[in-house]
């Protein structure tokens, strides 16, 4: 079985020979092949050649094109400040809606434009080139809360969830219709999977939550299914509030971080949502030795049950260890399901 082979089969309820690995690998995989960030960022061609050396050195069964948030923000016109060694950031005192009024006429911007956008469609595209059928080829986009907090700034935004839900709800309307044409594109251009990224909804809360943030992820995961790819819901930080929310998303995928334990996603979601993740990526990853990496993927494992992929809580660090990172795929090659 190859790498996609053994994803699409873990995600329909087919036989695998082993478990399927989908650690994150952005700044890893750049530090791996000696570039920049600033390039792995704004140049698909490195961010493919640096996905696909790392997948293979580390028999990682897809590549992705993740590699931070501003794409579309961007896109919109949003200000981005750029480093040279990690990922762009907004300025928040400068964000693109800071008058409310500004969302009424802001247009949303075409992926295959020439933009940050289409940089990503070609990434998918290029993948599709060298690596065929072979591994898993994953999209990205930014879930409701992420490129709201993106294009109104966070701390703003979590005070429109209270002063302002209409205006809240009519930017979500404005996300997801973007989304979805983001995703569509790179669905046309071979992407087998789209990652929702929404870290910020791990601020919100419950109410917020169930109330503004979760059915317009659902209508996102749906309307990607609906285009025939599978979907990877993550969300970084505690989502223990969000759980039982999360697993009625439908998404193929659902990444959890480490400060939630696995054995609560199980009782939350049901024994057949996929699980992945979700040791600690800086305290065992990162700093710790590889018998301790086996141990702590093994126990997510043990609470996950058979409907689980291998990955870290959230991004590989740049300076892991090789050895620990080995040891984290060498469980799942040594492991089936």
């Amino acid at each position: 079985m190859n790498g996609r082979e053994r994803i699409l089969a873990q995600l329909s309820g087919g036989t695998t020979d082993r478990l399927p690995a989908m650690p994150i690998t952005m700044q890893y995989a750049a530090n791996y092949i000696g570039a920049s960030y600033r390039d792995y960022a704004f140049d698909h061609r490195v961010l493919v050649e640096a996905q696909i050396r790392t997948a293979e050195r580390f028999n990682i069964d897809h590549v992705s094109c993740i590699s931070d948030p501003a794409r579309e923000a961007a896109d919109c016109g949003a200000a981005i400040e750029v480093f040279e060694d990690q990922p762009p950031a907004f300025i928040e005192e400068n964000a693109l809606l800071v008058d409310k009024k500004t969302l009424a006429s802001l247009r949303i911007p075409d992926s295959l434009a020439g933009g940050r956008m289409t940089d990503r469609v070609r990434a998918v595209a290029l993948f599709k080139e060298r690596v065929g059928n072979e591994k898993l080829i994953e999209g990205w986009v930014e879930g409701p809360c992420a490129q709201g907090a993106d294009l109104r700034g966070i701390n703003t935004l979590m005070l429109d969830f209270y002063d302002d839900p209409d205006f809240v709800r009519d930017l979500f309307q404005f996300i997801l219709e973007m989304e979805t044409q983001f995703a569509k594109a790179q669905i046309d251009a071979g992407a087998d999977l789209i990652g929702i990224g929404d870290a910020a909804a791990s601020l919100a809360g419950p109410q917020i939550y169930s109330q503004l943030i979760q059915p317009v992820e659902m209508q996102l995961a749906d309307r990607i299914r609906a285009m025939g790819a599978k979907v990877r819901l993550h969300i970084c930080g505690n989502t223990r509030f969000a759980l039982a929310g999360m697993g009625q998303l439908g998404c193929d995928i659902v990444d959890l971080d480490y400060p939630v334990p696995i054995s609560e996603g199980r009782a939350a979601m049901g024994a057949q949502q996929i699980l992945l993740g979700n040791i600690n990526p800086v305290k065992c990853l990162l700093n710790g030795a590889p018998r301790e990496v086996d141990q702590a993927v093994q126990e997510c494992h043990r609470q996950a049950g058979p409907a689980f992929i291998v990955g870290a809580g959230c991004e590989v660090p740049r300076e892991t260890p090789e050895e620990n990172l080995e040891a984290l795929i060498r469980y799942a090659i040594e492991h089936a399901p």
